[in-house]
């Protein structure tokens, strides 16, 4: 079993996509593109999973939906509580929102609280907006990330 964990450690240096839970003894393996590595080859432009999701081309049973934007469980949870608020207006990115976007830009703000407070994340929860390259932004069409249900760790990245 020694030498089984020393191999492990010893080869999760070498290869990034090995992660060992040592506390357990039990080694884990995490996915092999994390959303930092998918960010590294995303690029805005294009149809995005977003759109295509509503379009009703992809089901998603959505946890709130109004003429403006919708709310939806994602589907790679970091959080117990994790859902994504993301406008109808297909805004690549926070960074390419114009003046003219500062409604829409609050109302998701405000659609985020309400669909927190009915998700139970009365203690608190943390919103995230991924813009970019170095943002890790993995999906060029602007959305919110709400995480709750635990507590949240600082700094955050």
């Amino acid at each position: 079993m020694r030498l089984l964990l020393n191999i492990v450690r010893n080869t999760s240096k070498r290869l990034p996509y090995l992660n060992t839970n040592l506390s357990n003894r039990t080694p884990c393996w995490r996915k092999m593109a994390t959303e930092v590595e998918k960010a590294q080859t995303a690029a805005p432009g294009g149809d995005t999973i977003f759109g295509k999701i509503l379009r009703k081309e992809i089901p998603c049973n959505f946890i709130y939906e109004d003429d403006q934007c919708v709310a939806f469980q994602d589907i790679n949870a970091q959080a117990p509580v994790h859902f994504l608020v993301i406008p109808r207006k297909p805004i690549s990115q926070l960074s390419k929102a114009e003046d003219g976007d500062e409604a829409l830009l609050g109302h998701l703000m405000i659609v985020a609280r309400k669909v927190a407070k009915q998700q139970g994340l009365d203690d608190g929860f943390r919103l995230v907006i991924n813009d970019g390259r170095n943002g890790a932004q993995s999906v060029y069409h602007l959305h919110i990330h709400v995480l709750g249900g635990r507590q949240m760790k600082w700094p955050p990245g």
